[in-house]
């Protein structure tokens, strides 16, 4: 009987650490399942925030190509002559003739 028991001791014993291995092993493969999740998923949304930065780029580079545009448009010579001429009834300006009288006597007594 003696043996009976032992032998009953041991396969609980064998019984004991074959379920706290299935367990531990169940704990550890679950546990690894969610962490691998969890990195796929941060990964994922960090692909997303940056094709969304890159689109956003994009955007912003076109917008700012559009507004050189613009300048240039509007800094031509032509557009800011008419603007002038007609929104705010400005007219050219005809050049003034500047006449500068000399003194003969001077200008014979420069040469001295």
């Amino acid at each position: 009987m003696a043996k009976r028991r032992k032998n009953k001791r041991i396969n609980r014993h064998k019984e004991f650490l074959q379920t706290l291995s299935f367990f531990l092993v169940t704990v550890f493969s679950i546990g690894g399942l969610i962490v691998y999740l969890w990195v796929y998923t941060e990964i994922d949304e960090t692909i997303m925030a940056i094709e969304i930065q890159k689109s956003t780029f994009s955007e912003l580079n076109n917008s700012v190509k559009e507004l050189k545009s613009e300048i240039s448009r509007l800094n031509r010579v032509d557009r800011i002559t008419a603007v002038a001429r007609k929104e705010l009834g400005m007219v050219v300006a005809k050049p003034e003739p500047i006449i500068i009288h000399v003194d003969p006597v001077l200008v014979e007594n420069s040469f001295d």
